[in-house]
């Protein structure tokens, strides 16, 4: 028997819970990026992933499969002729959630869930490792004064001296940016009210050095390419 999900569940019965998944996935498969609760956005990760997942098998029980989910023909045909094929390389982690200021009203923390369109590369995995040890080898060497100071200039400036993390950030670093999704928003970016800050540069210049990528562009460029 598979273990219940932590937490309240979504609507008032797992009928109901089940058709609101079901909707939002339709919605995220059909606009590849949705906006909706931190909770749900959390909720529907696992749902999509496992629906992709069938897509890229290709074949017809699996298309019956998703089907049970999604059933609206024309995003199945989406799902497993555009969105499958461009994750084919790509053995999981297929959406993306970013977080983003509260929902006006209630207060409500929202958070947008997309389908990860980057290309990957094995070489991902390989930087991964070495951060993951360089941080183990610096965490070693944290005993040390010396070796305490630096980790803590490093911790605030992850991306060097034009980066700072931390919630109240010196005056003209005002480029907000988002480690998940390596994107950054200037002041004139329409979300960058909502967006939460990780990171912050004090130009797009040093954002786009440290690897980050800006938001408005990179939309207008996916738009134009839709």
């Amino acid at each position: 028997m598979p273990a219940p999900t932590k937490g309240a569940r979504l609507g008032g019965s797992p009928a109901h819970e089940r058709m609101i998944l079901a909707n939002l996935a339709t919605e995220l498969f059909r606009h590849k990026s949705i906006t909706t609760t931190e909770t749900k956005a959390k909720r529907l990760r696992p749902v999509a992933e496992r629906l992709v997942t069938f897509a890229k098998k290709g074949d017809l029980a699996s298309r019956r499969r998703v089907m049970r989910t999604v059933r609206d023909r024309g995003v199945v045909h989406t799902l497993f002729e555009e969105i499958a094929p461009t994750l084919a390389e790509r053995p999981g982690g297929y959406t993306r959630i970013t977080k983003v200021g509260p929902r006006k009203g209630d207060n409500a923390p929202m958070a947008v869930i997309e389908i990860v369109s980057e290309a990957y590369s094995p070489k991902q995995e390989v930087v991964k490792e070495a951060e993951g040890a360089a941080r183990g080898a610096a965490k070693a060497e944290s005993e040390a004064p010396a070796a305490e100071a630096a980790s803590s200039e490093a911790a605030e400036a992850p991306y060097g001296e034009d980066s700072f993390r931390g919630e109240n950030p010196p005056e003209g670093f005002d480029i907000k940016g988002n480690e998940d999704s390596m994107k950054f928003h200037a002041p004139d970016s329409p979300w960058y009210g909502r967006t939460v800050a990780e990171v912050w540069f004090r130009t797009p210049e040093a954002a786009e050095k440290a690897g980050f990528v800006n938001a408005v562009k990179n939309a207008d460029e996916e738009s134009e390419e839709a």
